[in-house]
């Protein structure tokens, strides 16, 4: 059996090109790409623009940082005549001498600060737990107002009570210790977080309270088994923010601690700057440095909590 082949006939270019789109489009698609070549030119140089700015702002931010570090590792008669980063000499002495510049070793200052700041976090993560618990749940006469009151207490600058609270502690006794600064965080005066936790349990479903007391479950019971567990990003961002503002908290402590057994970081980095003689400046950098390692360790380590916290609470 054979096959015949048969050759098609070669097509005809100009019957080739009939179905095709007539010629007077080509310069069309030719201007288009010509745009769009220029449009995305346009959008590199702004995106480049704002990369630059981004990076001129971040570098004038961080700056300050880095010519303290730097200047911790500098002899002190150099620290303020040279204003760049670039270390000529390696000054590690001012960490050592910093450490035992004061009254007592730095370690001491930073334990301080350390009792005043767990007692501050758990003071707050009970009393601001329970009251937004309260404000978010319960149903009592004066709800809203009491609310409302919490709310105003958020805008009222920490100075103007400053004076009768010292009144109120020094009658007590409770100046020099530590109570003035951890007593109030377990009243539930910080009502930042309080606002915070009332928002996040708003977002629970009270279905899951329904559930729990058809099985007789009372309200201190759903609070403990219910609700807390569920509320580990806004107790994880409390954590946090408390750790830092009562960790850099100079004010307070300045204020109720008078004796150098009690003083705090902020306080004690206070005391090196002397003014009826030389300060040493590159001790007074290089103990800053120390203490803001657990400040950057603990958001270093926490920030995804604080971002996850702040993103289910809805405060922007």
């Amino acid at each position: 059996m054979t096959t015949k082949l048969q050759t098609l006939p070669a097509p005809d270019k100009k019957s080739a090109g009939a179905g095709k789109p007539t010629n007077h489009r080509k310069p069309k698609k030719a201007r288009e790409s010509r745009g769009t070549l220029a449009f995305s030119r346009l959008q590199r140089t702004k995106a480049l623009v704002k990369h630059a700015i981004l990076i001129l702002a971040g570098a004038l931010m961080i700056y300050p940082l880095l010519w303290m570090v730097v200047s911790s590792l500098r002899p002190n008669e150099v620290i303020f005549r040279d204003p760049g980063l670039w270390l000529n000499s390696l000054e590690m002495s001012n960490y050592t001498d910093g450490w035992s510049a004061l009254t007592h070793p730095f370690g001491h200052y930073m334990l301080n600060s350390a009792i005043v700041v767990v007692g501050s976090i758990l003071g707050n993560l009970i009393s601001c737990s329970m009251a937004a618990y309260a404000f978010a749940r319960l149903q009592f006469t004066g709800k809203k107002l009491f609310f409302g009151i919490m709310l105003l207490t958020i805008m009222l600058p920490f100075h103007v009570v400053i004076v009768p609270q010292y009144i109120l502690f020094s009658q007590i006794g409770w100046v020099n210790t530590f109570w003035p600064l951890l007593v109030p965080k377990l009243l539930a005066t910080d009502a930042f977080f309080v606002f915070l936790m009332v928002q996040f349990i708003r977002g629970i479903p009270k279905d899951l309270d329904e559930a729990a007391r058809i099985d007789g479950a009372g309200h201190p019971r759903i609070f403990l088994r219910v609700i807390l567990p569920l509320m580990v990003p806004a107790l994880a961002t409390t954590t946090i923010f408390t750790f830092i503002w009562t960790w850099n908290d100079f004010f307070g402590a300045l204020i109720y601690l008078t004796d150098p057994d009690m003083f705090t970081v902020p306080v004690a980095l206070r005391a090196f700057v002397d003014s009826q003689s030389a300060t040493s400046w590159g001790s007074l950098f290089a103990m800053s440095i120390v203490s803001l390692l657990p400040v950057f360790l603990v958001f270093l380590f926490g920030q995804r909590f604080l971002i996850k916290g702040i993103a289910t609470t809805g405060i922007k």
